[in-house]
Order: C-alpha cells, then sequence, then structure tokens
C-alpha cells in the first residue's frame, strides 16, 4: 500500500487529517516505511517488494508525505536511482535462509512417508503460491499416497486426479498415521491438526516458508524453505529409494471406495431439477458450465457460507491458482474485488464469480467497475459470471457482462 501523509514540515502540529502512519501500519504489516525524499522512493519502493513476497507473503506500507510528493528530479538522477534500486535487490537472496536442519530433515520425512501405512499429503495454498504443481504431482504419482487439497489448495493436483481424497476428507484426515503438510498452516481450517478430527497418534511432517510457523506448531519433522524447492528435494530423496502404495493398497483402497460412495450420495442430490432451487441444482449448471470451457480454466471465486461451502464440494478445479475464496479469515466482500484482480492478472481466463446473497451485498461498487471499465486488459465481455444465492428461497440470478 502506497498512502500520502502531512508535510514534514508541520508533523506534529495538528496538520489537517494527521496521522503517525508508521506506527498506525506497523502492527499490521510486514514492512511499514516513509520516504524522506524523493531519492528514498526507488529503494524502498524495491525493498517494499522483496519484504511482501520473502517468507510467508504480507502486506507492507510505503509513506509518501506531501512535501515529497511534490519533489521533482532529474530524469538521467530518477533513471539511476532506479537502475540502482533495481540492482540491488537482484543481487539479493528472495528465497527465505536455509534452515540449518533441511538436508537432514528431508531424509527424516523421506523415511517417515515410506515406513508410514497410511500417509497422506495435504496440500495448502501456500503449495499454489510456490508453484509447487509439478513436484507435488511427481510426488503423488510417484508414491501413490493420497492427497487432500485446503479450498485454495485446489488445482495444484488435479481434482479428478485419482489419488484425491477430498470426498473422503474425514477418513483421511480421521484415519492417517503421517500427514505430509505443504504449505498450509495447522489452523482453523485443519482442525489444528489434533484430536478428535485427526489420529491422537499422527505424526506431521510440516513444510513452511515460516520458521515461526514450525516452532508453533511442533511437528515430528518440520521443513522450513519454499515448497516447490522443498518437495522437489523430497522427490530427489525417495528416488534413491522408492515405493508406490499399489492401487490395492488398504489405505487407498478405502479412501477410493469412500471416496466413490461420497461422489455418488452427492451426484444423486445434483441431477435432480429442483424449483425452487436449492444448493446443489444451480451449481451442477455452474459446474458443468465451468467444465465446458475447457483450458485455460476459468478463475472461480468462492465467495459466501453455504454457497462457498457448497462450491467446495462440487465446482472441480484441475488446474493451480484457480480457485479464490474469503480465505482463512472468512472475510465477506471480497468476492467482486477478487474478480476484478483476476481479469487484470489473468486476461486470457474466463472469471467466474459464485457469490452467497451475503457475500454479494457488498460489492455495488465492484459491479460497476466491471460493468464501465474495458480496456485491452480488462475486457468486460469475458469477465464475470456472478450468481447469487438468496438462501432463503433459493434463486439464481445469472449476470453475463
Amino acid at each position: 500500500m502506497v498512502s500520502g501523509s502531512c508535510d514534514q514540515r508541520d508533523a506534529g502540529r495538528g496538520d489537517f487529517q494527521e496521522l503517525d502512519q508508521i506506527a498506525a501500519t506497523r502492527p499490521f504489516a510486514k514492512l511499514a516505511v516513509k520516504a524522506a525524499d524523493i531519492a528514498d522512493i526507488p529503494r524502498l519502493v524495491f525493498q517494499a517488494l522483496a519484504a511482501t513476497v520473502a517468507g510467508r507473503p504480507g502486506g507492507c506500507y510505503l509513506d509518501i508525505p506531501s512535501d515529497v510528493l511534490h519533489q521533482t528530479l532529474a530524469e538521467s538522477d530518477a533513471a539511476s536511482l532506479i537502475a540502482e534500486a533495481a540492482a540491488a535487490a537482484g543481487s539479493a537472496d528472495p528465497s527465505p535462509p536455509k534452515h540449518k536442519s533441511l538436508d537432514q530433515g528431508i531424509v527424516e520425512a523421506a523415511e517417515l512417508l515410506r515406513r508410514a501405512e497410511r500417509p497422506l499429503i495435504v496440500i495448502g495454498k501456500g503449495a499454489a503460491y510456490a508453484r509447487a504443481e509439478v513436484a507435488i504431482q511427481k510426488l503423488v504419482d510417484t508414491t501413490g499416497i493420497p492427497f487432500l487439497p485446503t479450498p485454495m489448495g485446489k488445482g495444484v493436483v488435479p481434482d479428478v486426479h485419482p489419488l484425491s481424497s477430498t470426498a473422503a476428507r474425514s477418513l483421511a484426515i480421521g484415519q492417517c498415521d503421517v500427514a505430509l503438510v505443504v504449505g498450509a498452516r495447522l489452523n482453523w481450517l485443519l482442525h489444528f491438526g489434533e484430536p478428535p478430527k485427526w489420529s491422537k497418534d499422527v505424526k506431521f511432517i510440516l513444510v513452511d516458508v515460516s520458521e515461526d510457523e514450525i516452532e508453533l506448531r511442533k511437528p515430528q519433522v518440520g521443513l522450513v524453505g519454499d515448497a516447490k524447492k522443498v518437495v522437489e528435494l523430497l522427490n530427489r530423496e525417495i528416488k534413491d529409494q522408492p515405493f508406490c502404495l499399489a492401487r490395492s493398497h488398504p489405505w487407498v483402497d478405502a479412501i477410493t471406495k469412500k471416496s466413490k460412495d461420497n461422489v455418488l450420495k452427492m451426484e444423486a442430490q445434483l441431477v435432480k431439477d429442483v424449483v425452487p432451487f436449492n444448493f446443489m441444482t444451480p451449481m451442477r449448471i455452474i459446474r458443468d458450465a465451468i467444465l465446458a470451457e475447457g483450458s485455460p480454466a476459468p478463475v472461480v471465486v468462492s465467495e459466501g457460507a453455504n454457497t462457498m461451502d457448497v462450491g467446495r464440494a462440487v465446482l472441480v478445479q484441475n488446474e493451480p491458482r484457480t480457485r479464490l475464496d474469503a480465505g482463512t479469515w472468512g472475510t465477506m466482500g471480497v468476492g467482486l474485488g477478487y474478480c476484478v484482480a483476476a481479469a487484470v492478472a489473468e486476461p486470457e481466463r474466463l472469471v467466474v464469480a459464485v457469490e452467497g446473497d451475503s457475500g454479494f451485498g457488498f460489492s455495488a461498487m465492484e459491479v460497476e467497475v466491471c460493468v464501465m471499465t474495458s480496456t485491452t486488459w480488462f475486457n468486460c465481455a469475458k469477465v464475470l459470471l456472478v450468481v447469487p444465492f438468496f438462501v432463503s428461497r433459493c434463486y439464481a440470478i445469472i449476470m453475463l457482462l
């Protein structure tokens, strides 16, 4: 975030809307800095960009006082400052520091998985951020271990993969004896990794960019580093002593059967055309329409309570980084803002918002942006499919903009 502030000469004298913005934002930002002079801006911008993606991603704040905003600089001097800042940023290693026991941890993790009777791979959104999809799918295919994605980890390995345990989630987390958790925190979404949802004897292998997370959870094995790099190292270690659970393995067979049973039960509800709509009928229509788009798969923005929960089970993600939802905090009102951002970031993809009535109610401003804006990088003809679900009578309103 970049924001203006009062003239530095008037700071502390009660200037209009004066606030110590650095102090106000510091508890919530990874970095909060002020440019005291125009020459500071390139260095601080690169510093903020580096900080926001280093380790666990997070927001940074850059304060530019009004007197700095009015300063000028020769074009040649500006180019020189930008080049120096870029060179300094390029020489820094953006990856998190290598944990002192990473090499030994990789060996221990591989051995735990090799000896496990009921292993499970949990894929979080951190794995998607790290673009670890190739490495993780290789791990799944090589070892035959079932996997469970968190909501925004869906698509890192396709939902249609035969080793997906999404439809057998309770069985998978309740009975696994070793869980490799890649880029996901053991927070409320994963029941804190504790009984009764998890077995009291489960051993966790946590892969995280933050050593603080490892210290907090105290897993059997903690691997601090970029998810993609860590899983690649794990693949290399397993390659030396390969193992693979056959599809007939009791654990894989149990997951597969439970998944098939639950999918059949859900499909029996989905095929019914219910009027007035329940959640299942429109969700089936939306799912089929999204799948018909083929590749590149649409970006699906899912926001709401019941709408988001049902969508998590019904809507299929087969490509990484194609699902956005209310996240760990369950924040409402982000959906159509996500749509605008996704359309800018992925202009070749259709962007689909599946909205609960309450979540959609926050979004009048964003609807106007979607309707009114049309540029070469934001083509509203393919931007938005909004489906608000009104829970009391479950109508669906479809807007193609």
